[in-house]
């Protein structure tokens, strides 16, 4: 008998008695080629505990490496120790991405994960992914295209945060959140950060006083409406320009 495509024709739920095949976020997470019975495949290797709450950590920096995890719900950020004792935020991870590829090289996390609010992950134990994938060659592909973007996505902080002026850099912030829920059918325009301006500011290399004052300034030029947590971008083109797009990927 032919396998039978994929039909995501269900809502994603934050709950763990939901499968991949029933989650509108499994064509992010998951190759959208994948057929049902493969996704059943993968989705017999996934587990679902208890949601985290906010503060909470999904895995500590030197933890021993053996799963990568899809957030499901809720927002998680990655945070980095640096030389001197302070903490590094290194991303932030929305619905349907994937993080813990940190630990891939040296089988040891090199961040720590902590939930920025109620948080559901789908934990995916990497032995079993990569014995699966073996079978599956659209899944392995899937995997090193997700490895690559990580990469790509520090490469272009690293470049954002040595060339940009503050203007720039929170406005690639914006667009970058922008298109993350646009792959999520969500507004690209209207949307809630999630992250506080002191979690804004350390990722940026900003104080939160510089944070706060730029985007008070975009919404007096016309760039955004913010009220508080709840950012509409009232001029996407204006927007982009300002951020020079080309040092991140927020087409």
């Amino acid at each position: 008998m032919p396998k039978t495509p994929l039909q995501l024709i269900q809502r994603c739920h934050s709950t763990p008695t939901v499968s991949c095949s029933q989650c509108r976020l499994a064509s992010i997470c998951l190759p959208i080629s994948l057929h049902v019975e493969d996704v059943d495949r993968v989705d017999s290797i996934i587990q679902r505990g208890r949601p985290l709450q906010k503060g909470d950590y999904l895995y500590h920096a030197q933890d021993k490496f053996h799963a990568v995890y899809a957030v499901r719900s809720g927002t998680v950020k990655t945070i980095a120790s640096t030389n001197d004792g302070k903490e590094q935020v290194t991303g932030f991870y929305l619905p349907g991405e994937i993080l813990g590829l940190d630990g891939v090289a040296t089988n040891v996390h090199t961040n720590s994960a902590i939930a920025l609010e109620t948080s559901a992950v789908c934990e995916i134990p990497f032995d079993k992914l990569d014995e699966l994938g073996a079978h599956i060659p659209n899944l392995h592909r899937h995997m090193f295209r997700l490895m690559g973007r990580e990469i790509g996505t520090e490469q272009q902080l690293i470049t954002l945060l040595s060339k940009s002026n503050a203007d720039e850099r929170v406005a690639t912030l914006l667009l970058s959140i922008s298109s993350r829920n646009g792959r999520r059918n969500l507004s690209v325009t209207s949307f809630r950060l999630p992250m506080s301006r002191a979690d804004l500011g350390n990722y940026l290399g900003l104080t939160v006083e510089t944070v706060s004052r730029t985007l008070s300034r975009f919404q007096k030029q016309g760039l955004i409406e913010a009220d508080k947590k709840e950012i509409t971008i009232t001029n996407l083109d204006a927007l982009r320009k300002l951020a020079d797009i080309s040092l991140f990927d927020c087409a």
